[in-house]
């Protein structure tokens, strides 16, 4: 559970689901990545949207997970701060 305050702060607890295209999952709890000011914050989102895989550290270990296994990301909370170009405030509806 995050702290109070801890989004302001850019500290505390962040979820990343990733869904593959087989049907199954696999979740991720980490403490929140963040930079100091908001352009970092939103070359870093950039730069993690713009590559052909996602590499984990978790207990010791180095998951290397290639793009064209993976459905789709879900991240909790939202970064900070997104780069331009990115739909904000969205609602799932079906």
């Amino acid at each position: 559970m995050e702290k109070a305050g801890a989004r302001k702060l850019g500290v505390g607890i962040a979820h990343m689901v990733i869904h593959f295209m087989d049907g199954t999952k696999i979740v991720f709890r980490y403490p929140k990545q963040a930079g100091h000011d908001a352009a970092t914050i939103a070359a870093t989102v950039k730069k993690a949207l713009e590559t052909d895989k996602i590499v984990v550290e978790a207990q010791g270990a180095l998951l290397v997970i290639p793009g064209r296994n993976i459905k789709y990301v879900q991240i909790t909370p939202v970064p900070d701060e997104l780069p331009k170009g990115i739909l904000r405030h969205a609602e799932i509806v079906g």
